[in-house]
């Protein structure tokens, strides 16, 4: 289990025998203006810094300190929640409204100690969802588009489930960087942190992109689903089928276990897909059959 973010400084402080009058001083011959009271108040755990002036000062601690990248930020965990907004985001829904073993996934989420669940509006969501000629999932390719609704946050937990209890063993990210990674095998859960590159000022965008996927056959797939806990401007999802392999039928689906909406074409590129817009919370996805 990770140590807290006044731990490690503090430990990391007294392996490297600096006071903090010679911290401050490195600090300032780097340009970044950290009080002596801020830094004595971090190391105690009276505070945390927060502020994104503050959040710039985390990267050359490590490297006075001698930490591995991203040391202290992983430590620090999201921001505290602050405002009404974090304790009820209109529409919002609980994991066990959607997903088939919230248990596990509250125990995932706690281990990464996520707490930014309503700081970041969804603006859309892209997954692309890839099967190959065994029927098998290979993987699947997110864009998230993000806003903050309140300065400081700066990362975001990815899920991947699988109800065949198979958890993909290729996680690649992009304009972010991989933080923790929690699974619980017999869930079939993955949960993925994404650290952004800053922290967000309020109303802030930003966009990530991230893949869980399989180095070999993949577990045998008939839907993808995604839960959406809060409302989103815009989800796109496309499922691209093996030539090999294509499906007799597809449907768009709606809640959990999926439930039939429509029934969709299957286009010449051997894909298919559904968009909405201004989407409700809830389970959205595409369900397949095989000849």
């Amino acid at each position: 289990m990770e140590q807290p973010f006044d731990r490690l400084l503090r430990d990391a402080i007294t392996a490297r025998g600096l006071s903090l009058e010679r911290l401050h001083a490195r600090l300032s011959q780097r340009g970044i203006s950290v009080s002596l009271a801020s830094l004595s108040n971090w190391q105690r755990g009276k505070c945390r810094p927060e502020r994104s002036q503050s959040l710039r000062a985390l990267h050359a601690l490590e490297e006075i300190l001698a930490l591995p990248r991203d040391t202290l930020i992983a430590g620090l965990g999201p921001p505290r929640p602050r405002g009404r907004w974090v304790a009820h985001v209109p529409g919002a829904l609980p994991y066990r409204e959607l997903c088939p073993v919230p248990g596990s996934l509250q125990r995932l989420l706690g281990e990464i100690k996520n707490e930014t669940d309503g700081q970041l509006a969804l603006l859309g969501y892209h997954d692309h969802f890839t099967l190959g000629p065994d029927r098998d999932e290979r993987a699947v390719r997110t864009r998230a588009i993000f806003q903050a609704r309140a300065s400081g946050v700066d990362r975001h937990v990815a899920i991947h489930y699988n109800e065949r209890a198979r958890l993909p063993d290729a996680l690649s990210t992009a304009f972010c960087r991989t933080g923790r990674v929690r699974t619980d095998e017999r869930a079939g859960l993955t949960a993925l942190e994404l650290l952004f590159d800053r922290p967000l000022e309020a109303g802030e965008t930003y966009v990530v992109e991230y893949e869980f996927g399989y180095r070999r056959r993949g577990p045998e797939s008939t839907f993808y689903n995604r839960w959406f806990r809060f409302p989103a401007h815009s989800y796109l999802l496309t499922v691209q089928f093996a030539r090999s392999a294509t499906p007799v039928r597809c449907f768009r689906t709606t809640a959990t276990p999926p439930v039939d909406a429509d029934e969709l074409r299957l286009s010449g590129w051997d894909s298919v897909h559904v968009a909405h817009t201004n989407l409700e919370p809830g389970v959205h996805g595409i369900r397949w059959e095989w000849a």
